[in-house]
């Protein structure tokens, strides 16, 4: 059979627009930090993305610093802050933070907004937070292009963002920054980026970043993700019409439309996801930076999920072209994968 890819909180397949767009900037001869006519052609597509972004992000252009990824973008922002989070933070965040904030039913309890880094959207359960006015830091990396939200509007004073969430290229992000505030650069050289980030920037990759912003900000507006939450709700009511012993994460908060995140408690996650590699559906056990490591979900633990919930779940995460029949054939499969698991079990 077709492979069917259902792994989109990991990355996203790049969008036409997007490829057109990084094509396009291959052909750009000039150094955008040069002067000259070949330069200023370079420059131009750097900014042209830059402005892209601002409209589909809400945020302003000169507020806009592109990085290698999302978390180089972290990093900018919180290196010797100082900063606390809830345990359920991307390695991105909590490799800069002390992870020392209470969870209540999957929700950060907040105290100081100020001195807070606090996620839009957990990449594994897809719980949505409830952002504070005033928040130091958002991680917004999931939660672009798939919820209605503006960084000027969402009271955060710093996010970060990457391009291959939405349909953009792998290894480019950007830090968002509210007018005002400022960082230290860390990566020193030239004044690219207002100062703020030295290296020439890479234009191919800017410019996907850029069309695919734009792109998923029109699919957004056309009600699509709509549709996605839809499928993701098929996928949750068929498994739990199975009468299965399950757990279901998050369905009682809100959520990203695309992502389910469930666990068959003794199965474990790593083999759930190779057993569907080889029926042909790729999915993960957790965010895709450390799907690859054999033990539980901190992010579950930290949600007070026992070691056995936590080392069993996997995350589904739906994508734009994701369809209903892709969606029941792996309902089936994975189902009749976990009958056999039980049916062994039993037989112990």
């Amino acid at each position: 059979m077709q492979r069917v890819y259902l792994d989109h909180n990991a990355t996203s397949p790049l969008r036409p627009e997007a490829r057109a767009a990084m094509i396009a900037a291959m052909d750009a001869l000039g150094n955008p930090s040069s002067v000259h006519s070949e330069g200023r052609a370079a420059k131009a597509i750097v900014e042209k993305a830059r402005g892209q972004i601002s409209e589909a992000f809400g945020v302003g252009a000169h507020d806009i610093v592109f990085t290698g990824s999302a978390t180089e973008a972290a990093a900018l922002a919180l290196k010797d802050r100082g900063f606390h989070a809830g345990d359920i933070e991307h390695d991105a965040v909590a490799a800069w933070v002390q992870a020392d904030l209470p969870l209540k039913t999957g929700q950060v309890c907040v105290a100081q907004p100020a001195g807070t880094a606090l996620q839009l959207a957990n990449s594994e359960t897809g719980i949505v937070q409830t952002l504070p006015e005033g928040l130091g830091f958002c991680d917004m990396t999931q939660g672009f292009g798939k919820l209605p939200l503006a960084f000027s509007w969402s009271g955060a004073d710093m996010a970060c963002a990457s391009a291959h969430k939405l349909g953009g290229p792998k290894g480019v992000g950007c830090l968002l920054l509210k007018p005002g505030v400022e960082v230290a650069a860390q990566v020193l050289g030239g004044g690219q980026e207002m100062g703020r980030r030295a290296g020439t920037e890479n234009i191919i990759g800017i410019a996907g970043f850029g069309a695919a912003a734009e792109a998923s900000a029109r699919d957004l507006s056309a009600g699509k993700w709509a549709t996605i939450e839809k499928l993701r709700n098929i996928l949750e009511k068929t498994l739990e019409a199975s009468g299965k012993p399950l757990i279901l994460v998050g369905t009682d908060s809100p959520r990203l439309p695309n992502t389910a995140c469930f666990a068959a408690p003794g199965w474990k996650g790593e083999t759930q996801v190779m057993q569907m590699d080889l029926a042909g559906f790729a999915v993960s056990a957790g965010s895709a930076c450390s799907s690859g490591k054999v033990k539980a979900s901190r992010v579950l633990r930290a949600m007070g999920y026992d070691e056995d919930v936590a080392s069993s779940a996997i995350r589904v995460s739906l994508g734009l072209e994701t369809t209903e029949d892709e969606v029941q054939q792996f309902a089936k499969v994975w189902l009749a994968a976990y009958e056999r698991f039980l049916a062994r079990k039993a037989a112990r």
